[in-house]
């Protein structure tokens, strides 16, 4: 039998070593990489296994886990979205992730994904805007400028090219923080009164709120010819930020059709409207931007591939930065059959060296 050291260690990314490795990387760097495995992971959608995220409601919140595979590598990432916790004091999303060998089941990484999941949710929004915001945007409005604000901000700028922004939030003071993070960073930035304010002059339309109800956040009125809409809050059922009317009058884009139309902004729409699938767009086989007036709309949910292309990312640069802990993390007897014998070993070691209260 080959005897293979170690197969007991997984290496994790702790939330420390994750922003050390984003910074030592570089941020946009990071973002543009990601984007670039992000987008080639669409180009080979037909790889993936596919499924709507599996999601525990409740009145306050949600749990989901999102799961993938392309036959090689196993993916998931365990995600909550829970309103409410910006009162108490927590992070409205939180998560962590596992990258999996198919061939023997044995994780291969396990990853804090509350940073990366916002880095993906980035990348992916400027994927999405590089085929079907107009060539040469650079003002880009942002209604909700809460966690993920400054992501797609610096994702837009990285990857797009986007060097003004017009933030609006119902709380002045989380727009104020939003133009404090990204000052020095080559942005205009306005503090805007109202979302309509916002809107005004931009190329692209990013809204990121995160109430857990319909809302209302850009009415019909609001969106002019050209316009790329992002639309990254509304992500489970009963919650959603366009008014029904924009969504009539734009060309739809989503991830996963059976994820999107449950938890999207076209929840609002007919079962069977008509939508196209980005990687349908990034791959060739379907139009995204046709003209400069039509109306385009990414109705992102987010979806497992993206998280898969953001664990497999991360792994790829653990051997060159060594920014990762080895974690004990599965049971590795001498003989795989004697699971129960390496129990009664460790009761050995505890007895020998007086560290078990009762042997």
């Amino acid at each position: 039998m080959t005897v293979i050291p170690n197969l007991n260690i997984v290496p994790f990314v702790s939330v420390d070593h994750m922003m050390k490795l984003v910074l030592k990387v570089g941020i946009d760097t990071f973002l543009r990489e990601l984007a670039d495995v992000v987008e080639e992971d669409f180009r080979r959608w037909q790889s993936f296994d596919k499924t709507p995220r599996i999601a525990s409601h409740s009145k306050e919140g949600v749990i989901e886990l999102m799961p993938t595979s392309d036959g090689t590598l196993y993916g998931f990432k365990y995600v909550n979205g829970h309103p409410k916790n910006m009162k108490e004091g927590r992070q409205t999303v939180t998560a962590f992730g596992v990258l999996s060998d198919v061939g023997n089941g044995y994780p291969l990484l396990l990853t804090e994904m509350t940073i990366l999941t916002a880095l993906r949710t980035a990348a992916t929004s400027a994927v999405a805007a590089k085929y079907l915001a107009r060539q040469n945007s650079r003002s880009m409005a942002i209604i909700g400028n809460g966690a993920q604000s400054e992501f797609q901000a610096r994702a837009f700028k990285a990857i797009l090219g986007i060097d003004t922004l017009r933030l609006f939030d119902i709380d002045r003071s989380a727009s104020e923080k939003c133009a404090r993070n990204l000052a020095g960073q080559g942005f205009a930035i306005k503090i805007c009164g109202s979302a309509e304010e916002a809107v005004e002059g931009a190329d692209i339309i990013t809204t990121v709120t995160a109430d857990k109800q319909y809302a209302t956040i850009l009415t019909d009125n609001m969106v002019g010819p050209g316009i790329h809409i992002n639309a990254v809050g509304g992500d489970c059922p009963g919650k959603t930020e366009l008014h029904r009317d924009i969504l009539l009058r734009s060309d739809i884009f989503v991830e996963y059709p059976p994820q999107t139309r449950i938890e999207g902004e076209i929840q609002q729409l007919p079962a069977d409207y008509p939508v196209t699938e980005l990687w349908q767009v990034i791959a060739g086989e379907k139009e995204g931007r046709v003209g400069d007036r039509q109306i385009t709309l990414f109705d992102s949910v987010g979806f497992a591939t993206e998280d898969f292309s953001a664990l497999r990312y991360v792994r790829s640069k653990l051997a060159a930065t060594g920014l990762y802990t080895e974690l004990d993390l599965l049971a590795d007897p001498d003989e795989p059959r004697d699971l129960f014998g390496m129990l009664l070993r460790c009761e050995a070691a505890l007895v020998q060296t007086g560290d078990r209260q009762q042997a």
